[in-house]
């Protein structure tokens, strides 16, 4: 099954090729010719002036009065807390490399 498949890419790719094989001579030549073409001088276009824009006006907005921020109410004070005692955590006992590979 994948034979089949291989011979029905591969021939195409195989006329391509030599298509462009063929032809790669004339297009290297086309390509030399453009290069030793000489292009007469065109005069350049002259742009417009482009008008100016009359100055557009903003219109007067009123302005706004300021406006006072209440004050946030007091919180009342917490009473003192007692400090809590940390746990003690028993100490790990270190652990020896062993020198005797198992």
């Amino acid at each position: 099954m994948a034979y089949t498949l291989s011979s029905s890419f591969v021939l195409p790719l195989l006329l391509v090729t030599l298509a462009s094989s063929m032809s790669g001579t004339t297009m290297v030549a086309e390509a030399r010719h453009l290069l030793e073409l000489t292009l007469p001088e065109l005069p350049k276009p002259e742009l417009p002036s482009i008008p100016t824009l009359p100055k557009v006006e903003l219109p007067h907005f009123p302005e706004f009065p300021e406006f006072e921020v209440p004050k946030l109410p007091e919180l009342p004070s917490f009473p003192d807390l007692p400090e809590l005692t940390k746990p003690k955590l028993p100490a790990i006992p270190a652990v020896k490399p062993s020198t005797t590979s198992p």
